[in-house]
This record gives C-alpha cells, sequence and structure tokens, in this order.
C-alpha cells in the first residue's frame, strides 16, 4: 500500500519518479535520476527514528547543461510529484549585503510565503463546503431578513403560539434559500457587505537593516487583530457574493496559526529551491558595473545552503533540511569558476545533453502537454480541426535542430518560435476567413513556410 509521501504525494520510489518526469520531459535520465534519488532520500529520512534523522542532510544538486534543454522542468515536476513548497530564483537578481538589490535570504522567505499560500489554499477548499452554505445564509439575511420570534399567550392561559407573520417569513425564507441553492436567482444584483482590512490601518512600511520589502512586516499585520474590522457595502450579483462570502467565511473557519506552523515545518522538511543562473554568479572578481558583487552573492549563499536560520514575517526558519537544486548553462564560466565552499555544497553534478532531431519529435508529440497538442486544443476552441502529418513533424524536428545549429541553441525553446511562425496565418485568420475547418499540416507545406528561414542566415533573426 501506498504511504503519502510529503504533504499529499504518494510513496514514490525513484524508478516511479523517473517514470512521472518522463510524462513531460524528454531525454536527460541521468538528472531524473538524481533527483528521483533525492525526493525519495526525503521520505527515507522521515521514517528514521531517533536524532539521527536531524544528521542527514539533503544533497543539493548542481545541474550543468545549455538553454532549453528541461533543467527548470525537473525541478519544477519534481515539487509538484512531492506537492511540496517549491520556488524558483535567478542567482544573478542577488546582489551582496551592502549593495541595492535582493538579498539571498529573500529565496527562503518567498518559499515560506508560497507554502502558506499552499497550506491555506488546502485548507480553505477543506472547509469550502461549510463556508459556502454560511454564504448563502448571509445572502438570504439580505434577500428576506429574518423577523425576531415573538410568541403569544392566549389569554386563557393555556400556553403559547407562534405569530403568523414569522411563520410565513420563515416559509419565505426556505423558499429563497432553496431558490439560491438551485442558482435560480445568480443573476440578480444584491448589496452586501464585505470586510475591508486594507483600510482598517494604513500599509507603513517598517525601517531596519533587514530587506524589509521581502519581510513584509507593516502595521496591519501587527496590529490588525487589535482593530475594528471595517466593512464596505458593495453590489454585485448574487453569484459573485456567494464567492466573496464564501472567501470570508473560509477564513473565519481555518486557524490560521495551524496553517502558518504547518507551512513551516513542511518549508524546513521538504522545501525545494531550484536556483537558475547560478553560472552567471560565477568568476567573481573579473565583472564590472552591477557584476562586481557576484563572488560577494557567493559568499552570502554558503550559509542559507548550508543551514542557517532565516528570519520571516512567519518566524524563525531553518533551512537546513531544504534541497537546493541549482542550474546554469556555463557557456563562459565552468563551475569550478565557483568559490571552493560553494562548489562543496552542491556535491550532486548532472551534465545535460543538448537536444537531438530525434528528441524534438519526441517532444513534439510524447508528453502530456506536447506543443502540437496545445495548439490542436487552442483551434479547437475556434471550431478549426489541426492535423499533423507523421512527416510533417519530422520536418518540423529537422528544421528546428537546424536552426539551433546555425544561429544559437535554445534547446526546445525554439519549437515555440518554430511552431508559431508555421501556423501564424492560421491562428490569425482562424475562426472566420479561414476556407476550410479542417486542417491538415504536411511536410510540403512545412518546407515551404519554413525552408527558406534556414537557408537565409539573414532571414533566420525572424524565428529567434
Amino acid at each position: 500500500m501506498a504511504k503519502k509521501l510529503l504533504a499529499g504525494g504518494k510513496d514514490f520510489t525513484p524508478r516511479e519518479i523517473v517514470a512521472e518526469l518522463d510524462k513531460y520531459i524528454i531525454g536527460q535520465n541521468d538528472a531524473k535520476k538524481a533527483v528521483g534519488i533525492a525526493l525519495r532520500n526525503r521520505w527515507r529520512r522521515r521514517n528514521v527514528t531517533g536524532p539521527l534523522r536531524e544528521e542527514i542532510m539533503p544533497n543539493n544538486i548542481l545541474l550543468i547543461g545549455p538553454t532549453g534543454v528541461g533543467k527548470t522542468e525537473i525541478a519544477r515536476r519534481l515539487a509538484r510529484l512531492a506537492n511540496a513548497p517549491f520556488v524558483k530564483v535567478e542567482a544573478s537578481k542577488f546582489t551582496e549585503v551592502g549593495y541595492v538589490g535582493r538579498d539571498v535570504e529573500s529565496m527562503i522567505r518567498d518559499l515560506v510565503d508560497s507554502s502558506v499560500a499552499q497550506i491555506r489554499a488546502a485548507k480553505v477548499a477543506e472547509v469550502r463546503e461549510r463556508a459556502e452554505e454560511l454564504a448563502l445564509q448571509r445572502i438570504l439575511d439580505v434577500l428576506v431578513p429574518p423577523l425576531k420570534k415573538k410568541k403569544h399567550v392566549e389569554a386563557n392561559g393555556g400556553g403559547e403560539k407562534e405569530d403568523p407573520e414569522e411563520t410565513t417569513n420563515e416559509r419565505t425564507r426556505v423558499k429563497f434559500l432553496q431558490a439560491l441553492r438551485e442558482g435560480k436567482l445568480d443573476d440578480k444584483i444584491i448589496e452586501v457587505e464585505l470586510h475591508n482590512p486594507m483600510e482598517n490601518l494604513p500599509m507603513m512600511q517598517i525601517m531596519g537593516p533587514m530587506a524589509m520589502d521581502d519581510l513584509g512586516i507593516n502595521l496591519q499585520e501587527m496590529l490588525g487583530p487589535m482593530m475594528p474590522h471595517k466593512t464596505k457595502k458593495r453590489k454585485m450579483t448574487i453569484a459573485k457574493a456567494r464567492e466573496a462570502l464564501a472567501l470570508e467565511e473560509s477564513d473565519k473557519l481555518i486557524d490560521n496559526e495551524a496553517a502558518v506552523r504547518e507551512a513551516v515545518e513542511r518549508v524546513e522538511n521538504y522545501g525545494i529551491v531550484f536556483i537558475d543562473e547560478i553560472d552567471k554568479i560565477a568568476g567573481g572578481g573579473h565583472g564590472n558595473g552591477p557584476d562586481v558583487s557576484r563572488e560577494g552573492v557567493q559568499r552570502d549563499l554558503l550559509p542559507i545552503v548550508e543551514g542557517t536560520n532565516v528570519m520571516t514575517k512567519h518566524g524563525m526558519v531553518k533551512s537546513d533540511h531544504i534541497l537546493f537544486i541549482a542550474s546554469g548553462a556555463f557557456h563562459v564560466s565552468k563551475p569550478s569558476d565557483l568559490i571552493p565552499e560553494l562548489q562543496g555544497r552542491f556535491p550532486i553534478r548532472v551534465e545535460l545533453k543538448s537536444l537531438t532531431k530525434d528528441d524534438f519529435v519526441k517532444i513534439l508529440t510524447i508528453p502530456e502537454n506536447a506543443l502540437i497538442r496545445q495548439y490542436t486544443a487552442m483551434l479547437e476552441a475556434d471550431g478549426v480541426t489541426l492535423e499533423f502529418a507523421p512527416d510533417s513533424i519530422l520536418e518540423i524536428a529537422n528544421i528546428a535542430a537546424q536552426v539551433n545549429e546555425q544561429v544559437e541553441n535554445i534547446g526546445a525553446r525554439r519549437l515555440h518560435t518554430v511552431l508559431s511562425t508555421l501556423l501564424e496565418d492560421i491562428l490569425f485568420d482562424a475562426p472566420n476567413d479561414l476556407k476550410s475547418k479542417s486542417i491538415k499540416i504536411t511536410r510540403e507545406l512545412v518546407k515551404k513556410k519554413l525552408s527558406s528561414i534556414v537557408r537565409d542566415q539573414d532571414l533566420s533573426r525572424y524565428i529567434l
């Protein structure tokens, strides 16, 4: 029986993880194997008992390969597979402490915010049914306000009897509630009172030595619970009012403090940080302008990757067991250009291979989110049936591979530009100006549209 892994995923073995990644990513088996082992090791660590569990550290991974070969997609799909907190950052956007820009600790704060949002969404989904029922009751109170119950005592002292007016009101409310549940009144405009917490206090940023734009502390969060909640009357359809009021009721039903505690715990044990373009901060000491602090960024990364405490608006967070996956093309620099201490923080290195024509054919046809399926589905929305002949797919892959060789190798992203150029006229003319609602893409059509651009180096810029 499969156990629950992390926060909602299955107990995947490394081989099963690779099989799941194969649904979206073609090739790169070495990288898939490395991340599959890393994810499984988290489950293994969780099942270790005693003090040894805290001593088991994740093996961070460095993915090396040209752009467009699947580095980012592997990390993103892995996080989605594990249902783990995930954030993607670009190393080139960070600066050393003392320079204007974001500091490296902001990646942990972003990860915590992402986890809190994820947990809150799950908690809201759990109480959704109850919240919607409470929202309906609030709408019903607007449509048919309840009467205060009054009881009349008979003159002869025989007992109490209900007020006929109250009985009528109750019957009317029952009928309106049934109509609301069936959606018969969704288009009716009503005026409802909604909380407007943003007006309770001004958003005043607290200045301090830390990057408070990332920390996000403001008077609203600090003093909000002590201030009276303001409400604002708004006119909207009942359908929209149900959504707005259900969100308000959901906030009342969930325990925010418990959600934050769970989110922080998930970050500390299962969080994944993907650091892209780490090669852009390699080779410190040789840059000018904004690059002067890149070696400083490497030094600032060291404690975060190795394990430290980071202050966030949700409290202190430990980064000891967060999995860091870094990636870079390393065209100009080499992994050895990183400072030795940072190299040691990424013991697992995987080189991703450039994509070939055969890989492009598979990328176009096999993944569940294949580009051909995407364009076919989009044109179906316009009532146009799009069909690709097998030889046309081979020709598209061949042209994409040729352009990558002749101009600049941007990997699978080349397929986006090639297909958008090929289908440009169809996408523009659909749905009304097309001669036929059924279109077949043949090899001859692909050659006619794209072969001249491949031959002419000057024209190749039109498809990147």
